[in-house]
């Protein structure tokens, strides 16, 4: 295993169980202690993560607004996972609204044999990526924040409301059953919910984690996403409360 693969796995790790222990890291990976501390003194120099003694832990806080590069270290299975299965959503002709999450962007690297799909998206990122695919791309414009690398703002919104699409894909940072979708911060929330008011249906991308985790700012109530895509079955008081809300499940 390279040691850029090694350092995602422990990412992955951390964001699931907050700590990872030197000893239980080296068992895992077959290498030297020595070798996962260097691992470890990396991803602290990224700060990725907080050495601490004998492992290091992951601080995260409601509105700690997680950049691109670390986000699409976290999960990455399990958004390839939601990507395999988002992907029967999206039909020949589609229009689309899309957000700047890192589970869109590994939702379109499943969706290259698709045709005269239109793209409307706040991404920077995404458009890149894509830019000599046969997608028709429309960029909202507005304010960059580069940490996500997303466009934001009055400019973003504005752009957003001159088209009415048949789907907005997004993503969030969290899930609750009473605050609803979550995000970490107001100016990319405001964007996801223009693309779902201009949406005939939203799909909603969330691995396991994100469900009952609480994040800074409210985006929107559950009822108004149609479908939800995710990787690992939520526990059934989940099940039962998005049955109720009459959302489609994808697990």
């Amino acid at each position: 295993m390279l040691g850029v693969e090694r350092r995602q796995k422990i990412m992955e790790n951390l964001r699931l169980e907050k700590k990872v222990y030197v000893s239980e890291l080296s068992k895992l990976f077959g290498v030297t202690e020595e070798t996962v501390r260097r691992d470890l003194e990396k991803l602290e120099g990224e700060n990725l993560l907080r050495r601490s003694y004998g492992g290091a832990t992951l601080a995260e806080h409601t509105s700690e607004d997680l950049s691109f590069m670390r986000r699409s270290a976290v999960n990455s299975a399990g958004k390839e996972a939601i990507a395999q299965k988002a992907a029967q959503l999206i039909h020949d002709g589609d229009t689309i609204m899309v957000d700047s999450s890192t589970t869109c962007m590994a939702l379109f690297k499943t969706l290259q044999d698709k045709k005269d799909l239109t793209i409307i998206t706040n991404s920077i990122r995404l458009i890149h990526r894509f830019m000599n695919t046969p997608f028709k791309f429309i960029s909202t414009g507005g304010t960059l924040r580069s940490n996500s690398g997303a466009l934001t703002g009055t400019v973003a919104c504005t752009t957003l409301r001159k088209y009415f699409v048949d789907r907005a894909v997004i993503s969030c940072k969290g899930l609750d059953q009473s605050k609803g979708l979550m995000e970490s911060n107001e100016e990319e929330s405001i964007i996801k919910e223009v693309m779902i008011e201009q949406a005939k249906q939203t799909i909603l991308l969330a691995d396991h984690s994100k469900f009952g985790h609480t994040a800074f700012t409210q985006t929107c109530a559950l009822t108004k996403i149609a479908t939800i895509v995710t990787d690992v079955p939520p526990d059934a008081s989940w099940q039962n409360f998005i049955a109720e809300q009459g959302i489609e499940l994808i697990d």
